[in-house]
């Protein structure tokens, strides 16, 4: 009886599917159908959750408002990454509206004062009068130099979005959805998403922000957002929804720039404009000299000044990718001596710490394992990881924190400092703790996962891939629809760039119709002879070249 209910289960789905157009499978897929898709489809921005639901919100809204009543100067204390910044550009934008008269930003050096809040750059804010702290994206863990501020006569509130410890330092109020104990329904904002919730807090409170207004602001939310790689559900599929639509008209001379130097036109801008033109440009900034000079370009009045920054961002990156291409090159040549290690932990001397971060991203896909890169400044080291799966690269760190200097961050991306002596202690401890954890078939984590399987391209059509663009913003949490065909026989196969590293392949279904798929820096087997027959699993697009529209597969695997 059982396994007929199961039989007939099984032919109603089949059924259903197969009245159903491609797109409609995809949201089938993604478990959104009916009122879900429909909310999905079309985030409503009035549907924010309550501002003064995320934990110490309204200390810190009166902490705020007393500021402004006794006009006392504040400083914002962002980080010196994209959420970082944009998150304190909100926060300048908001007190300018709110009428604070007073109020400076301290972007930390990377170079200098490193992550975060420090007892130096406290004692510098202290000597300019400063009456209160505001930090954006950063302070969470921030216990001694919260105690040195205090000593000194200065109040700090804190929001931030990264991890928490048991004890909460000693601010006015930590405002953070990862703090335990509160009804905020989702944890997963930026650090930027967390400062937009706090100026529609005080706008409850304070007059110069006309309900509405602060949509604005969404722009840089949603650069933010993006660039932090946070899930892009629930708020941050809201803002970054809007957001989109806010940039493409955005009042600032200096996103406008920026997007005129990276090429990006307005009406096509998405949230992979964002996260691989926009984002990489301004994040130059704080890897190779000061993030200041993103501030600025934000913070641009005129077009002038505005298309001088950008270009000085442009250039920047430009620098960026010759150092980040020749530090691979050396990583790799090292990498192949710990081939045998499940964790990767790498360092040399000419590595610049802020570009390492990147590299150990292109490590961690090349070599498919957790990655540590160092760079080596004499006694001292400092560097990033990225990992995967159910390796917290945080948490490894942890694991060695009796050999460190210091260290924090999240599973996937964390950093540290540590004696240069300990670096092969450091990657004996690591490998120690992803071996205890005794995980199992992690490389196919990392291997791409259709929505759908097709039969053929009959339903891959130009109105299909603009049907996809209503499922944008496209990123963590929700990635790009990927569809996978089996039994495609390869047509035609031609090697591009200087070393023939990118490919691109012609395929046809068993209908004879035909579709080009391109891969850059493919692996060896992506490099299908004519006349073999493969599976392939792709990302369908629109490349528009000389004029001409014609759908293509990004390539992502090949069987």
């Amino acid at each position: 009886m059982s396994s007929s209910r199961s039989r007939q289960d099984a032919q109603s789905v089949r059924r259903l599917t197969f009245n159903m157009s491609l797109f409609e499978r995809i949201l089938a897929a993604r478990g959104l159908s009916g009122d879900v898709a429909e909310e999905f489809l079309k985030p409503d921005y009035d549907k924010q959750h309550d501002p003064f639901w995320l934990p110490d919100m309204a200390k810190a809204v009166e902490r705020i408002v007393l500021a402004r009543e006794r006009q006392e100067k504040v400083t914002i204390y962002g980080d010196y990454d994209i959420d970082g910044l944009t998150a304190t550009t909100v926060m300048l934008d908001a007190l300018a509206a709110f009428g604070f008269s007073d109020v400076e930003a301290f972007i930390p050096n990377r170079f200098v004062e490193g992550y975060g809040l420090t007892v130096e750059a406290v004692e510098t804010i202290a000597a300019d009068g400063t009456k209160l702290i505001l930090t954006v994206d950063c302070g969470s863990l921030s216990h001694k130099e919260i105690v040195r501020a205090n000593e000194l006569g200065i109040d700090v509130v804190v929001t931030d979005h990264h991890n928490v410890s048991e004890v909460q330092p000693p601010a006015i109020a930590v405002v953070n959805p990862k703090r335990q104990g509160h009804q905020y329904p989702f944890i997963d904002l930026a650090g930027v998403g967390v400062a937009f919730k706090l100026v529609q807090a005080l706008r409850t409170r304070l007059p110069g922000l006309p309900v509405g207004t602060e949509k604005w602001m969404l722009d840089l939310v949603a650069l933010g957002t993006v660039c932090d790689v946070v899930s892009l559900k629930d708020e941050n599929r809201v803002n970054v929804f809007w957001g989109l639509q806010v940039l493409r008209k955005t009042r600032r001379p200096g996103l406008r720039a920026l997007m005129a130097v990276a090429k990006v036109e307005p009406e096509t801008l998405n949230s992979r404009s964002l996260g691989f033109a926009l984002g990489p440009r301004m994040n130059a900034a704080g890897r190779l000299e000061t993030a200041r000079h993103s501030l600025d370009m934000l913070l641009a009045t005129d077009d002038q000044s505005a298309f001088e920054k950008a270009e000085q961002l442009d250039a920047l990156n430009q620098a960026r990718r010759a150092d980040q291409s020749a530090i691979f090159k050396e990583a790799v040549l090292q990498a192949e001596e710990f081939r045998d290690s499940p964790v990767l932990v790498l360092s040399g001397p000419d590595w610049n710490h802020g570009i390492v971060g990147i590299v150990a991203a292109k490590l961690l896909e090349k070599y498919q394992k957790p990655t540590y890169v160092l760079q080596e400044m004499g006694e001292s080291s400092k560097g990033s990881a990225r990992s995967f799966g159910g390796f917290s690269a945080v948490g490894a760190i942890r694991a060695a924190d009796d050999i460190i200097t210091k260290g924090g961050g999240h599973t996937l991306a964390a950093g540290v400092t540590l004696p240069t002596a300990n670096i092969d202690a450091f990657r004996q401890r690591v490998n120690e703790f992803y071996k205890s954890l005794n995980l199992t078939n992690q490389a196919a984590l990392l291997l791409p996962k259709e929505d759908v399987i097709i039969d053929d391209f009959s339903e891959v059509t130009e109105d299909f891939v603009a049907q996809l663009a209503k499922l944008e913003p496209f990123g963590s949490g929700n990635p790009e629809p990927i569809l996978k065909i089996n039994d495609v026989i390869v047509v035609d196969q031609r090697r591009m760039g200087t070393d023939g590293q990118h490919v691109k392949l012609e395929v046809k279904d068993s209908s004879g119709r035909r579709l080009q798929m391109l891969a850059f820096s493919a692996p060896a087997h992506f490099f299908a002879e004519p006349g073999e027959v493969v599976k392939v699993v792709f990302q369908p697009s629109m490349n528009d070249w000389n004029g001409r529209r014609t759908i293509e597969g990004r390539l992502l695997e090949l069987e």
